[in-house]
């Protein structure tokens, strides 16, 4: 299986999808215990929801699962959040803090499945970024995530149904994040906060150069807001999820419009 799959769009917006992918090698399922076979930290059903929100969006989307190794941390290992409770660039444990291999993974192998995985999505995400940023002369990246509402191994309480990063406003624009956090704020009935648990992935803050226009923002939504339960099997729940749809659809328009009348230059 291709370690990622690629659908090219001519307008100025490209979705990155590095959680949604549930693909595991033969010899990475035969080292996870039952727990990690279980998969429960997968975003589930992100590529379903932002489906045909916007027509001519790029996306980039991982086939691999994370916990063959995560497209969302640093490939050096650097925590993204110091201090805190997370996973690696191939976890150890799941959200919950839990186990999941039997045997885990050396530094050789590690290093094999970040050429093999980790490397091909970022080069191809890259070469949308460059595509489109020449089409257009700026490019906006909208990394789609979700995570349960509720994981005491990572966070107190109960996370935000929209939660925006961008590193402390160092990604992207001002008028990009204030676009996001706007429409957020303005959605009955759902909560949203900016730069709270969830500053940005290593994406986000890779890739985001607004000053050489691109622009990076992660949306990490509660799978509250979408799922019909977050416990297995994690079934999509289709009026919520259109009901949720409503807002990214406005979110990715408002994007829209601002990279194509220059205002995030």
């Amino acid at each position: 299986m291709t370690p990622v799959e690629v659908s090219q769009g001519d307008g100025p917006i490209v979705l990155g999808l590095p959680h949604t992918g549930t693909f595991l090698p033969d010899e990475v399922f035969e080292k996870l215990t039952s727990r990690g076979r279980g998969l429960d930290d997968t975003d589930w059903h992100i590529h379903r929801l932002y489906d045909g929100l916007l027509s001519g969006t790029t996306t980039v989307r991982a086939t691999f699962h994370r916990y063959v190794i995560d497209a969302n941390r640093d490939p050096s290992g650097t925590s993204l959040y110091p201090g805190q409770n997370t996973t690696g660039l191939v976890p150890l444990t799941d959200f919950d803090g839990n186990d999941i291999w039997k045997v885990s993974p050396s530094a050789d192998e590690i290093e094999v499945r970040r050429k093999a995985f980790h490397a091909p999505y970022h080069a191809a995400l890259s070469a949308e970024l460059t595509r489109v940023h020449a089409r257009h002369g700026v490019v906006i990246l909208y990394d789609c995530h979700s995570i349960r509402s509720e994981i005491p191994f990572l966070f107190e309480g109960t996370v935000p149904d929209f939660n925006i990063g961008t590193n402390d406003g160092t990604t992207c624009a001002d008028a990009v994040e204030n676009a996001v956090t706007q429409i957020c704020e303005k959605a009955g009935g759902y909560s949203s906060v900016l730069n709270g648990r969830f500053k940005g992935g290593w994406t986000t803050r890779h890739c985001g150069s607004p000053g050489d226009g691109v622009h990076a923002i992660q949306m990490e939504l509660a799978q509250s807001t979408y799922l019909q339960a977050e416990v297995a099997p994690w079934s999509y729940d289709p009026a919520k999820a259109e009901q949720l749809r409503l807002h990214l659809a406005k979110i990715l328009k408002q994007l829209d419009s601002l990279a194509r009348e220059g205002l995030t230059r």
